[in-house]
């Protein structure tokens, strides 16, 4: 799959969306936010994660992959209700991490943390553009589509609580380059959701019933995307024979000028 690059804006659509950004709260949040969230959507994770069960915060919560993260903003809040300190430092030995410890693998590379000893779990983040180290997070510049990636992520995500080194979560916050052809940017949402649903059914943690009755949390995925008739049918088609529960939600921090949306996905089944 392929993005085409972003247009440059024309001069009135540019003073346009300048002044749009500073009338907006989450921009001005960000800006002045301690924990300097590389990114206007961390306000979105956060929203989602306060009002719909606090799903990151849960102890039993121990693996994560955040898909397209980069620039690292979801990846900041996940390692925050992991546990770890999330303070702005230019150094990447000040958050325990090794020396630009790039690891390689099939041609990708990976930041691995060092010496964990105030966050929970494993976080992976994966990404085609490299991003500055996040303290707790497993960076892997690579696709996630390309051969051998699923194996490359297990492989980080394995623990001895771990051992299959599954997902209990899957995030992904991806979007294509507008084109202004609502056509084509509805096919390129649809894209992006089969790609990321393909890879989350051999990633994600199933749910189980146990002989008492009592039943797993199972696999969670929270997927953006864009409202249209052939994403309703993604979502009767694949999502909703597949998981649990299936919430449609649009964020408060989301513009109320646009299509985006997510979709949460609770317990994963494993049918497909």
């Amino acid at each position: 799959m392929t993005f085409r690059p972003t247009l440059p804006l024309h001069k009135k659509s540019s003073t346009a969306w300048l002044a749009r950004q500073s009338r907006d709260p989450f921009v001005k949040a960000r800006l002045s936010s301690p924990s300097s969230y590389r990114s206007r959507a961390a306000y979105k994770l956060i929203e989602l994660n306060d009002k719909w069960g606090r799903f990151l915060s849960r102890p039993s919560v121990r693996s994560v992959v955040d898909l397209g993260a980069a620039p690292g903003g979801w990846s900041q809040v996940v390692a925050e209700n992991f546990g770890w300190t999330l303070e702005a430092v230019d150094n990447a030995e000040d958050f325990g991490l090794r020396e630009e410890a790039k690891v390689q693998k099939r041609g990708s590379w990976s930041t691995e943390p060092m010496n964990k000893t105030t966050g929970r779990g494993n976080i992976v983040a994966l990404d085609l553009l490299p991003m500055v180290p996040i303290p707790g997070v497993q960076m892997l510049q690579m696709d996630f589509l390309a051969p051998g990636s699923a194996r490359i992520v297990r492989d980080a995500l394995k623990s001895s609580q771990n051992p299959e080194g599954t997902a209990d979560i899957v995030l992904s916050d991806m979007a294509a380059n507008f084109s202004g052809s609502k056509i084509r940017d509805s096919q390129m949402s649809l894209d992006i959701c089969h790609a990321v649903f393909d890879f989350a059914k051999g990633a994600l943690t199933i749910r189980t019933v146990d002989e008492r009755g009592k039943a797993s949390c199972g696999g969670i995925l929270l997927l953006k995307h864009f409202a249209h008739p052939l994403l309703q049918e993604f979502r009767k088609e694949h999502l909703e024979p597949n998981f649990h529960l299936v919430h449609y939600i649009k964020p408060e921090s989301s513009r109320a000028d646009s299509a985006e949306g997510y979709w949460l996905c609770r317990g994963w089944l494993g049918r497909t």
